[in-house]
């Protein structure tokens, strides 16, 4: 049964049909199975439109006290993507997964976000709403975008914000678009070909078939509607006062890795940025194990201090 397009705003993001929402929700919760499954699942009421949340919860004793840990996944995805992670998030902390409103997933947006200051204001309703005074924060690619937002606009929830090959360090190249490009058509190769295509691509979707379906679907199935992901300069970057840990992939082809290594704790006094060897933008993905121990022991040197 189709949507009745009528009723839909065409500045909101929104699936196109019924039909394919539900391809996509079914090629989502496929990739959900790759990692364990969470505790509960709640619906946020906010301004913009109802944010969908993931609770993983934590297995040590005492550990569900600790500061809780907030995803921010990356654009066209959702909390899906974080599989790899969240057993390792949520064994000494709870973990909370949000579905980006705007953006393929089961948030269900209603009024538009164009600027950077209501992207700010969202998440912060998300988690003023959801009882979080104080967070770990931690986002993706456009996730990763996000939570640098909140750390320069709404700081005074976060306890730390840590970014994974983000946005928001710089403006966004052509040599990134091509590689979005070129990465679609890999997921059209046939299986051989396409695992050659993963490892020069760098590009760890094309080699876990849930992930490239979902991919592949959510392409057909939602127009996204969000604020692009602009870069912070030197001034708004030195503003920020939260604890900062960047992760970013040796081979990034949406950031230049050592000038940011340079720049960020220049402006960011404390702050931490660590490139991951043999990667490219997934790092969390494919160099899963490495990248979780490392934002672990952030996390646990924060959690020290307070």
């Amino acid at each position: 049964m189709t949507r009745d397009r009528s009723r839909v705003r065409a500045d909101v993001g929104r699936f196109v049909s019924e039909e394919l929402r539900e391809q996509y929700f079914a090629a989502c919760d496929a990739v959900y199975a790759l990692g364990p499954a969470p505790v509960a699942e709640t619906d946020v009421e906010t301004a913009f439109g109802t944010t969908h949340v993931y609770l993983y919860g934590p297995t040590g004793p005492g550990a569900a006290s600790r500061t809780p840990v907030v995803l921010m996944h990356g654009a066209g995805s959702n909390s899906s993507m974080w599989y790899p992670n969240v057993a390792a998030l949520s064994a000494e902390r709870p973990v909370y997964a949000i579905d980006t409103i705007g953006d393929a997933g089961r948030s269900v947006q209603r009024e538009p976000i164009h600027q950077p200051e209501r992207s700010a204001e969202w998440l912060d309703e998300v988690l003023d709403k959801l009882g979080l005074d104080r967070v770990h924060l931690i986002g993706s690619s456009y996730g990763g975008w996000l939570t640098l937002n909140q750390a320069h606009r709404r700081p005074d929830r976060l306890a730390s914000a840590t970014l994974l090959d983000p946005g928001g360090l710089e403006k966004v190249g052509v040599r990134f678009f091509v590689w979005i490009y070129v990465s679609a058509l890999a997921m059209l190769t046939p299986k051989p070909l396409r695992r050659r295509l993963a490892a020069w691509l760098d590009q760890p979707v094309l080699v876990v078939p849930e992930l490239r379906r979902m991919i592949a679907v959510g392409i057909r199935a939602y127009r996204i509607r969000r604020p692009a992901p602009l870069p912070l300069t030197d001034e708004e970057l030195s503003s920020v006062r939260t604890p900062l840990h960047v992760l970013l992939g040796a081979r990034s082809l949406l950031v230049h890795p050592r000038r940011q290594q340079e720049r960020v704790p220049r402006l960011v006094p404390g702050a931490r940025v660590e490139i991951i060897s043999s990667t490219g933008h997934g790092p969390q993905i494919d160099h899963a194990i490495v990248v979780n121990s490392r934002m672990v022991e952030f996390l646990d040197s924060i959690d020290a201090l307070d």
